[in-house]
């Protein structure tokens, strides 16, 4: 069944966590023992009714305060289709979490409370939708019970919002008037808002279509193992294990091998005891070449006829994610997919101030900072533009002092 990866943004108290608790109540995914828990709580909404939000709020500063700080991952399916959730913070303090959430999403549903309007919030969010390039956007215009279901309150909030939209370069946006709290056009088409013509937004993430997402034509599988068992039975056996980023694989399919540049044709591939003849983005296998290639893990094997770019020197945009600010006289360990070398930040070419969408120049990054930047490594990788390949087409910095991952890479462009 298709799975569909989405996330929730807005501000604090736009109602991220109890949408999406009204989504797994109204679907009927919450569990027995949840749902008694649920109702004994001692947190519920001023008409008595239970607090949706205690759902995802596993931290217990989140279920105290009543905000999101760290991100929450819930699982439900319908008949048409599965989905994996994010709720994620809303507060600038916690952008490096929202980052994170959204990193691997397919969509992105942005919260605007029907009271407040466009915000210096739904900007920021909107930026790093933009920034990760995040091609389905839904905008929630939720609490509309709270504006007795006003059609012109919902009408001038899209106005304002697809000005925003297109400054960012958002196509794909999809506009709801919703109230969490009640369920207005959550799972069901609210009768409150006749005068809205469109669907639910459950049933619209039933049906959108993000499989072109992962049909790029550039195939790529990073070399996570080399399979040499060197048993009697396995003499001969040499296979390189990996997952497949993106594109597809088949037999006989010319391939190169990065960083050495050898060339070799598909000859076999494998999953589990199961011989393929293709294999797709997300699948994990071993493939087999017809040629004897030194190839180790971090290598990547791509089609040869369309290769990555390969170089030293990239321009990228980065998300500081570390309490201690970038230092750019340091080493830092580089990761891209299976590959691990060392970096440096060698120019900070500016910072964003993701409220206003200004760029400044800078000296240094501080936690939750985001900008462009030039990174300089050992040695070369092999990667793709992230808006032409958002899995090979980013990286992490890890802080060699600590082993704790301090960065997130969204490569632009190879320096010549």
């Amino acid at each position: 069944m298709n799975i569909l990866k989405f996330f929730t943004a807005g501000s604090v108290d736009d109602g991220k966590s109890t949408l999406i608790g009204r989504l797994l109540y109204d679907t009927d995914s919450i569990l027995a023992d949840q749902l008694e828990a649920l109702q004994r709580s001692n947190r519920k909404n001023d008409d008595g009714t239970i607090d949706l939000a205690i759902l995802t709020d596993g931290l217990r500063a989140e279920r105290e305060q009543g905000i999101t700080i760290d991100v929450a991952y819930k699982y439900f399916q319908t008949e048409k289709r599965k989905f994996i959730i994010a709720d994620t913070p809303g507060h600038i303090q916690y952008t490096r979490n929202m980052v994170t959430g959204a990193s691997t999403a397919n969509l992105a549903i942005i919260l605007i409370d029907a009271r407040n309007g466009v915000v210096e919030q739904t900007i920021r969010h909107s930026y790093i939708v933009s920034l990760l390039g995040i091609k389905h956007v839904v905008v929630c215009i939720n609490k509309m019970d709270m504006v007795d279901y006003s059609e012109t309150v919902y009408s001038s909030i899209i106005e304002k919002y697809k000005v925003l939209a297109e400054q960012l370069k958002l196509a794909d946006v999809t506009y709801i008037p919703v109230s969490a709290l009640k369920g207005d056009n959550v799972v069901q088409v609210s009768e409150n808002m006749d005068w809205y013509e469109g669907e639910s937004l459950l049933h619209f993430l039933e049906k959108v279509d993000t499989d072109h997402l992962d049909q790029s034509l550039l195939a790529r599988m990073p070399v996570q193992w080399v399979v040499r068992p060197q048993t009697e039975e396995l003499h001969d056996y040499r296979g390189y294990a990996g997952r497949v980023l993106s594109g597809t694989f088949n037999l006989n399919d010319k391939v190169t091998v990065l960083p050495s540049g050898a060339s070799s044709v598909i000859e076999k591939i494998e999953f589990f005891d199961e011989a393929l003849d293709a294999t797709h983005a997300g699948q994990s296998v071993i493939i087999h070449l017809k040629d004897d290639v030194d190839i180790s893990r971090g290598d990547t094997i791509v089609n040869a006829s369309a290769l990555p770019q390969e170089t030293k020197l990239i321009e990228a945009d980065l998300c500081w994610m570390d309490t201690r600010a970038l230092d750019t006289s340091i080493m830092y360990n580089i990761q891209h997919n299976s590959k691990v070398t060392k970096c440096k930040i060698s120019e900070i070419l500016h910072r964003v101030d993701i409220n206003t969408l200004e760029k400044h120049a800078a000296e240094e990054f501080k936690l939750n900072d985001i900008g462009r930047v030039i990174v300089k490594t050992a040695d070369a990788l092999a990667f793709d533009l992230y808006d032409d390949n958002r899995s090979n087409g980013s990286a992490i910095l890890v802080d060699t002092r600590t082993n704790l991952t301090v960065g997130a890479l969204m490569f632009r462009a190879a320096v010549e």
